[in-house]
């Protein structure tokens, strides 16, 4: 499971899509909907929330909002709490610099031509702001 920290515009439609469906088993996970996962560390984050639901809520509306800017049709009522936004998360600055070499070895096998349209810097998810620190403890 990868719930990226980078911000959704920076994926590619595979990445998007797997984004998308990554988010739902996290959300269906923090619901008790599901017996696996829920111990997965790239929940912690949402774990650690007031309203872990209400959290990956505002957390895919932005996944959803990237994809219907690309004309996709993702099923935004799949959202079980629906939230535009809520008390921000923070990511480490290790962490997404971690995350954006990670996506772009991804993209520099699977979609040269896409890496080639990306910036030099990742920009975070908007539920995400950015304190100094290295790689989170939650990225094993």
């Amino acid at each position: 499971m990868r719930l990226w920290s980078v911000h959704p515009q920076h994926l590619d439609s595979k990445g998007l899509v797997a984004l998308w469906r990554e988010g739902l088993l996290a959300q269906a996970v923090l619901a008790g909907k599901t017996q696996g996962y829920k111990n997965h560390p790239q929940l912690d984050r949402f774990k650690a929330k007031r309203s872990p639901l209400k959290a990956i809520g505002v957390y895919l509306y932005h996944v959803h909002q990237e994809s219907l800017r690309r004309g996709y049709s993702f099923d935004g009522s799949k959202i079980i709490e629906k939230a535009k936004t809520c008390s921000a998360m923070t990511v480490t600055k290790g962490q997404l610099d971690f995350e954006w070499d990670h996506l772009r070895k991804k993209l520099l096998k699977r979609d040269p031509v896409y890496l080639q349209k990306l910036g030099a810097v990742a920009a975070p998810h908007p539920l995400l702001t950015v304190v100094p620190g290295g790689v989170e403890e939650w990225e094993r």
